[in-house]
């Protein structure tokens, strides 16, 4: 195995933990919106991730200048990221984390495969069109839609659908991050802009009375959510993004829905159904093929 065949199973593998990580988050997530409106936990959470993240990038002696011509990328990133914040947990609080974790985690592949094809001119090929149907029937699946034919029609999950849209243009917009430096610099500028981008909006006194709170579900999750979730499975989803582009690096997202139910089975005793396995299985099945050479 050459030294590029090397990195490109490394990143693989980091995708899959990440998103295994990311499926874990959805329980995680849904219990903040409990402490908190949308705006003020995007304030802690990207607080903490700018943070965070130039800790880790300071022993990493990674330069965290990026070009003047990647600037209007950067602001457009921050900016999307700053409104999926709102979708995302606005979706938690008004919506079912369940069928929503679903709902973004399906739509977002065939989305950034759509805005891909648009922009680029490009086709998927043979492989990429059977995984994305692959993808959508596990999707479909998953949500047991023959017995649950108003998933759509909740007001919390429109706004999951929406927040799958943000997701996937987002995506294509760190995808270029690399031709303007380091990408994870420009991660981290990207979330630097998120939060200039949340702080206008903050109730600061909602948020003085947060952080009197001395409970651990608050303090441990937000720690998850930000720390964990964001700095270092997100992060590592953008930098995937940069390096086999937007399409590729989404499509690892299908594994997220089956990594959450596993999880709930193994952590919260939640029973794990027949659709559950058949809709995961056939969400991994999505991710090989769409990624076979």
């Amino acid at each position: 195995m050459n030294e590029k065949q090397t990195s490109q199973s490394a990143l693989t593998i980091m995708m899959i933990i990440s998103m295994i990580i990311w499926g874990i988050s959805w329980p995680s997530n849904k219990v903040l919106t409990s402490f908190g409106t949308p705006v003020v936990l995007g304030f802690f959470r990207y607080g903490f991730v700018v943070v965070s993240l130039i800790l880790l990038l300071i022993p990493l002696k990674t330069n965290i200048v990026i070009s003047k011509k990647g600037i209007p990328f950067l602001l457009a990133s921050g900016s999307l990221m700053a409104a999926y914040n709102y979708t995302f947990l606005g979706g938690l609080q008004n919506g079912s984390p369940g069928a929503g974790g679903i709902l973004v985690t399906t739509l977002n592949p065939v989305m950034a495969y759509g805005i891909g094809m648009l922009v680029d001119w490009k086709r998927p090929t043979r492989n990429e069109s059977i995984g994305l149907l692959f993808g959508i029937i596990a999707g479909l699946t998953l949500l047991k839609v023959w017995g649950n034919e108003d998933i759509f029609a909740k007001p919390g999950n429109l706004l999951f659908l929406l927040s799958a849209l943000i997701w996937s243009v987002m995506s294509k917009f760190t995808s270029k991050s690399a031709k303007y430096g380091s990408p994870l610099a420009f991660t981290w500028w990207m979330y630097f802009v998120t939060l200039m981008c949340i702080v206008p909006f903050c109730d600061f006194k909602a948020i003085g009375t947060l952080i009197q709170i001395t409970d651990l579900k608050f303090w441990g999750n937000a720690f998850f959510s930000s720390v964990i979730t964001t700095t270092l499975a997100t992060t590592t989803y953008f930098y995937a993004t940069s390096k086999i582009g937007a399409e590729k690096a989404s499509s690892f997202i299908f594994i997220v829905p089956f990594s959450a139910a596993v999880f709930s089975f193994a952590i919260l005793g939640e029973s794990l159904e027949i659709h559950t396995i058949t809709g995961g299985s056939l969400g991994i099945a999505a991710v090989y093929m769409i990624n076979k050479k």
